[in-house]
């Protein structure tokens, strides 16, 4: 095990560009009307495994490390030739496993068939009570064979190569908060070093940012929304932590007027010095010096510009989300920006756990090939799941009647297995 983030295999295998990613969603490419269907199964997938964590009351970290897991796995397999959900299952067993919080294998079947399997439901009632705990994603056949999920961890595994630690952003943002000692002591490997044995990534170590309850919950509840794309896999965990905390000091009310008010007294002259008599007692209270926020992230040890770059992509997330709705109300959005801190942090929270309730269109138009869509460019669960069936069919439809006249095999990884003797 790596003592720190820079010398781990996530640093040294798992950070990958963006070509990494074009060339593993080529095959999906085929199958799909524009590539930004591929972006809104990022967050499909996410709230998935997010639904499946909270179901085996799991922590955060863990469906973290699910989330990362998947998205690694899928750098090498194409969603197209694999049934993701059987994935996403064996990646929450593993993560669970991976962070000391085991599950029995047991449950994360009978859990995972309760969440994906379609139950048919007798009257409207049972329906109307099912619909608000039960999310239905329509998989009718999904194994209930202990085996069978235990054979697809072992492929996961193998896929991963045996690269089970995974350093996440929250370590990151309670240490530059001062709050370390809230966290678990086994994850101070992500304070680490500068690499080879530089300075600190943020700066000297000694200056801590004091963030409001509010604050900081909304900086958490950002990473989190980070696991919704590809971030974990093409920047540092520190670097998306830092962009977190950037994001909230511009547009959390408190921290923006915090900056604003210290941008105005900088501006104004000093008052002249005034005498002190001897008479006052020099353990008199002493009011504290404001912070000074902007002085303390312009000392940090990264590039400036790069922050900029993943606060940019995170709030391109923020405005593709909105267009991903799962609920049946045309006016519910997803961005917790330009709220008070306490509205910002439930509507954050619901957005990264309690938002996965699925349900079918309302409004729908069929497309050319057969997709149920929904008018004003909105995407639902519904959508995503029949998009995911029909590349799975179409997929199965070229490889059974190629061009060429041959058949090729299917399934990739019984072909490994069968090539390994």
């Amino acid at each position: 095990m790596a003592t720190d983030f820079w010398s781990s295999s996530h640093n040294k295998r798992w950070i990958v560009d963006r070509a990494t990613l074009k060339q593993a969603r080529i095959d999906d490419l085929h199958y799909v009307e524009n590539a930004e269907q591929l972006d809104f199964l990022n967050i499909y997938f996410a709230n998935v495994i997010s639904k499946l964590g909270k179901r085996l009351q799991v922590r955060q970290r863990v469906i973290a490390t699910a989330t990362v897991f998947f998205r690694r796995f899928y750098t090498k397999n194409s969603y197209c030739e694999t049934d993701p959900f059987i994935v996403i299952s064996a990646c929450c067993y593993v993560a669970a496993k991976a962070e000391e919080s085991p599950v029995h294998i047991k449950n994360v079947v009978s859990e995972s068939r309760l969440l994906f399997s379609r139950e048919i439901l007798t009257t409207p009632a049972e329906h109307a009570a099912d619909f608000d705990t039960e999310e239905e994603y329509g998989i009718k056949h999904f194994p209930s064979d202990n085996s069978k999920l235990a054979e697809m961890e072992f492929y996961l595994v193998h896929d991963l190569e045996c690269d089970l630690i995974v350093f996440h952003p929250y370590r990151t943002l309670m240490a530059l908060c001062g709050k370390e000692a809230i966290l678990n002591v086994a994850e101070a490997g992500e304070l680490g070093i500068g690499v080879d044995g530089g300075p600190r990534y943020w700066g000297t170590g000694e200056g801590k940012l004091e963030l409001e309850e509010g604050p900081l919950q909304m900086a958490w509840f950002i990473i989190n929304d980070t696991y919704r794309s590809e971030l974990c896999l093409l920047y540092p965990p520190h670097m998306i932590a830092i962009a977190a905390i950037y994001l909230t000091l511009v547009l959390n009310v408190t921290t923006r007027a915090a900056i604003q008010t210290q941008a105005q007294a900088q501006n104004q002259p000093a008052p002249p010095p005034t005498r002190r008599s001897s008479r006052t007692s020099s353990s008199g209270t002493h009011k504290k010096a404001p912070q000074d926020i902007v002085g303390f992230m312009a000392g940090l040890n990264v590039s400036m510009s790069l922050v900029a770059t993943i606060a940019q992509e995170i709030i391109a997330l923020y405005t593709l989300w909105d267009r991903y709705k799962e609920d049946a109300t045309p006016e519910s959005s997803r961005s917790t920006f330009g709220r008070p801190p306490s509205s910002a942090s439930a509507g954050t929270k619901r957005s990264a756990a309690s938002r996965d309730t699925s349900v079918f269109m309302g409004s729908e138009e069929l497309s050319t090939a057969g997709t149920p869509r929904l008018a004003d460019d909105v995407v639902t669960p519904a959508f995503l799941t029949h998009l995911l069936f029909r590349m799975r069919e179409a997929r199965l439809a070229d490889v059974s009647h190629p061009a060429t006249g041959r058949p090729v095999a299917v399934n990739k990884m019984l072909e490994r297995t069968q090539a390994a003797g």
